[in-house]
């Protein structure tokens, strides 16, 4: 007989990733300056028949710089650089000292124990003959931004580290963390995805010549957090998102109101060719922070993926443990994606942060409301997306059954 596959017999199975037994791939190596204390947080992707992993490192500088690694089946390193793969370079990134006035106390923007600032987790994306690398950039004391560069896929391949002059996407003054951009255009736009607390937000850009100095980010649409769900308290961008038959799908991480100090990861479905649009969204974590090297580190509780690729039919997800360490974990992506298509209802809506007028849904979505009345959850008839006096994004429709006034608010 057969073996039975993980979905034959059994009715909506969730997702799930399933950790490498060897885990963690990465860890610190002591005799190495810049990467002493932990490696984490690693982008990847797949070119060449490898697997290319750039990760955060942190060392006697407690200065975060970039190293490189690579595998070939997707799980054991072949190579790792002894010397970094990108370093600061600019004020932004923290190559200047701190202020005297906050030399004395540790900054509220510390994240990973990288209290020397610089350059934090980075996701990478291709796009034709470039890669481009999204981060964030902390100079110790300001609210940390997204930041932007690139190099050419020959260069990137050969590991001669010809980056681009990096430059600030996001604006002054505010957090703006998880940046990864989609690996194609939309409509002739590049697609980047970005979070500021506790929304991930999607901006369309017509190129991505940014200037540092008068176009930034603004967050165009967002995709909110789930209200009484796993992922309640704020969600963020993992890796840049992966195009399979079903749509994009996106890896991200998010952190329940009941359960405030653990990073947990999820995924979304969205749509291919309107990648503001979620199809399907976990109900549960597909990975927790339950092995004692995510619980051991820098930061207790802490799954946190940067980086994911396809490999024939198994989807591999990078992530950082604790901190401090870089670990995988796998799923076999036809059973992975049809375990997620069986989340697909209610259908979420992606809507516009700065609507210039109410939005009339006309697809058939169904967006799900409380009743008052009804004393249930139902199927909103004719929603519509409104902004109230306070600013609040809001679906407004009726109860089909009822017909009394239903709103949902964002």
């Amino acid at each position: 007989m057969q073996p039975k596959k993980r979905n034959q017999g059994r009715v909506n199975v969730p997702p799930a990733l399933y950790r490498y037994p060897g885990n963690p791939i990465l860890r610190p190596i002591s005799s190495h300056w810049w990467e002493s204390k932990a490696v984490f947080n690693p982008a990847a992707i797949y070119e060449n028949g490898k697997v290319h992993i750039l990760y955060r490192a942190l060392g006697d500088t407690d200065q975060s710089i970039f190293g490189y690694a690579a595998s070939s089946d997707g799980l054991h390193i072949d190579q790792r650089l002894e010397t970094p793969a990108y370093v600061p370079r600019e004020p932004f990134e923290g190559i200047n000292s701190l202020p005297a006035d906050l030399k004395s106390g540790p900054s509220p923007y510390v994240s990973g124990g990288g209290s020397g600032g610089g350059c934090e987790d980075p996701r990478l994306t291709r796009i034709e003959d470039k890669v481009y690398l999204t981060y964030v950039a902390y100079d110790g004391h300001s609210p940390p931004r997204v930041a932007l560069s690139s190099i050419g896929i020959q260069d990137f391949l050969q590991q001669k580290w010809n980056w681009n002059k990096p430059v600030l996407i996001s604006p002054p003054h505010i957090v703006d963390k998880n940046a990864c951009i989609l690996p194609e255009k939309i409509i002739g736009k590049y697609v980047i995805f970005h979070r500021i607390f506790p929304n991930i937000l999607i901006d369309y850009v017509d190129n991505l010549e940014f200037d540092g100095k008068t176009k930034w980010l603004e967050g165009h649409f967002k995709i909110s957090v789930n209200n009484c769900s796993w992922d309640s308290l704020k969600v963020a961008a993992g890796p840049p998102p992966l195009k399979t038959k079903d749509g994009w799908l996106f890896i991200y991480h998010a952190i329940d109101v009941k359960d405030d100090s653990r990073y947990k990861i999820g995924a979304m479905l969205l749509d291919i060719k309107e990648p503001t649009r979620v199809l399907a969204r976990t109900k549960k974590p597909i990975l927790e922070p339950l092995e004692v090297y995510e619980n051991d580190g820098l930061k207790e509780g802490v799954v946190y993926p940067c980086g994911a690729v396809i490999i024939q039919d198994r989807l591999f997800v990078y992530y950082g443990g604790a901190d401090m360490v870089t670990c995988v974990a796998t799923a076999n992506i036809n059973e992975f994606l049809a375990e997620l298509r069986c989340e697909r209802e209610p259908i979420e809506i992606s809507y516009p942060v700065h609507p210039k007028k109410d939005v009339i849904f006309t697809k058939k979505e169904k967006i799900m409301g409380y009743c008052v009345k009804c004393r249930k959850q139902r199927v909103m008839k004719t929603p519509r997306h409104f902004v109230t006096k306070n600013l609040r994004h809001a679906i407004a429709g009726v109860c089909p059954k009822c017909g009394i006034k239903m709103i949902r608010f964002g």
